[in-house]
């Protein structure tokens, strides 16, 4: 079984394509889904990010305050390296453990993973597809979605390694600035020739 990796930058449209993979079959899974899990209320990583982070980052009723930690996090580069010390090794672990629990048969699976190159995990997969588009498209999707200012937008791009650095060491790219129809067409051609991989 190929073990494929999705990644890009935010605000690319990285869950469309991955909706769109599994609405052909393929077994997915989703990074960002698994690192909200690591941090429920009770668990070791919550624990820890109290420690490092204070009694700011809780909300009353225990849980993660989100905003609370994105504003310090994406104003202090030691802070997000910190935060992801303690969250990555344990999303990766739930990773590779879903990877080797598919069924037989399973020609490829796909794992969506923000900070795939960030994170140096590229070389895990079998092969990396990258979805983007043009950075003024990436700011402005993300004001649009996330309702923030466009100097924590800025950060939060500025954050992730340049959507052109990625692009250049995709196994595929499937650009989002057009159609939908058009997005759909290039999901399906990478399906296409994983199927014939595979």
């Amino acid at each position: 079984m190929q073990r494929i990796g999705l990644t890009g930058g935010i605000a690319t449209g990285k869950s469309y394509c991955l909706k769109r993979f599994a609405a052909l079959g393929v077994p997915v899974i989703d990074a960002d889904v698994l690192a909200r899990e690591v941090v429920e209320p009770g668990s070791p990583a919550l624990q820890m990010i109290r420690i490092r982070f204070g009694p700011s980052v809780m909300a009353p009723d225990g849980s993660l305050d989100r905003p609370a930690l994105a504003a310090i996090v994406f104003s202090d580069k030691t802070a997000r390296a910190d935060l992801e010390s303690i969250i990555h090794p344990e999303v990766y672990r739930r990773i590779n453990e879903w990877f080797a629990n598919q069924p037989p048969g399973v020609r490829f699976a796909i794992a969506d993973i923000p900070l795939l190159f960030e994170t140096g995990h590229e070389h895990d997969f079998d092969a990396v597809i990258v979805v983007a588009c043009e950075p003024f498209e990436q700011l402005r999707r993300l004001i649009e979605r996330d309702g923030l200012p466009e100097e924590a937008a800025r950060a939060r791009l500025a954050a992730q390694w340049p959507i052109g650095e990625k692009v250049a060491r995709a196994d595929f790219v499937i650009r989002t600035d057009g159609t939908f129809d058009e997005t759909e067409q290039q999901v399906r051609a990478v399906f296409d020739a994983l199927s014939e991989q595979g």
